[in-house]
C-alpha cells in the first residue's frame, strides 16, 4: 500500500514538479502547501506517513515544523528538501528526528529511494551531502556498549517493547529499564521522549 504524503514548497515550479513526478510515480499525495503554516496545519488535520518540506518557507521553515511534529508526538515522518549543506542544519534535522535530507539538485533521482527508506523506518540522507559536510555514519559510541546493551538497541531499532525485548532475553522489563538507562547514560543522549528509539532506528544498519 502506498504511503500517505503530503508536500510543501514555497515555490510552485518546484512544488508543481515534484507533485507532478510523485503522482505520476502513483503516489498516494493527500495535499500540497505552500507555506510552513498551511504545510502544519495539513500534517496536523491529516497525519500522513510523509511530510516532504522545503527547509526554507515562509511563517515556518522545514526545521521548526519537524520540531512542533516531534513535541506534538505525531507519527508523520519529516523528508527535508533544501538546497542547504550546513553541517549545523544537518545536526539540527538529526535532533529533530528527520527521517530523511535530500538535496533538491538530486531530489527527483534520489526522493523514491528516500522514501523507501522511511517507509521501511531508516533514515535517509543524501550521500553527497554526507560527502560534502564529510559525516562519518559509522557510529563510534558503539564500541561502549556490551554486547547485552547492544542486542537490546538493535531489538529496539525493530519497534520492541520493553516487555518484548525482556522476553526475548529472558529477564524482567525491569532489567531491560536499567539497561535502557545505562544505555542513554552511555549515548549522552538527551533526556527527551524517544531520544533512544530515534538513535536506535538512524542507526539500524549498525546493529
Amino acid at each position: 500500500m502506498s504511503p500517505t504524503i503530503i508536500i510543501a514548497d514555497d515555490h510552485p515550479l518546484v512544488l508543481k514538479g515534484l507533485q507532478d513526478f510523485l503522482h505520476e510515480k502513483e503516489y498516494n499525495v493527500l495535499a500540497s502547501a505552500k507555506n510552513g503554516k498551511e504545510a502544519l496545519s495539513l500534517i496536523k488535520a491529516h497525519v500522513p506517513d510523509i511530510a516532504i518540506l522545503d527547509i526554507k518557507m515562509p511563517f515556518f521553515n522545514g526545521l521548526q515544523i519537524a520540531e512542533k511534529c516531534q513535541k506534538a508526538n505525531l507519527k508523520t515522518k519529516i523528508v527535508l528538501i533544501t538546497f542547504e549543506k550546513e553541517e549545523k542544519i544537518y545536526s539540527a534535522a538529526k535532533s529533530f528526528g528527520v527521517y530523511g535530507y535530500v538535496l533538491k539538485e538530486f531530489a527527483l533521482d534520489e526522493i523514491e529511494n528516500c522514501i523507501a527508506s522511511v517507509i521501511k523506518d531508516k533514515s535517509y540522507f543524501s550521500p553527497e551531502l554526507l560527502d560534502y559536510i564529510e559525516v562519518d555514519e559509522s557510529p563510534k559510541e558503539l564500541r561502549l556498549l556490551t554486547k547485552t546493551e547492544t542486542k537490546i538497541v538493535g531489538l529496539i531499532a525493530q519497534n520492541k517493547t520493553g516487555v518484548e525485548i525482556a522476553d526475548l532475553l529472558f529477564v524482567s522489563a525491569r532489567t531491560i529499564e536499567k539497561h535502557k538507562s545505562n544505555i542513554i547514560k552511555k549515548l549522552k543522549l538527551p533526556s527527551k521522549q524517544n531520544s533512544l528509539l530515534i538513535w536506535a532506528k538512524e542507526n539500524s544498519d549498525y546493529l
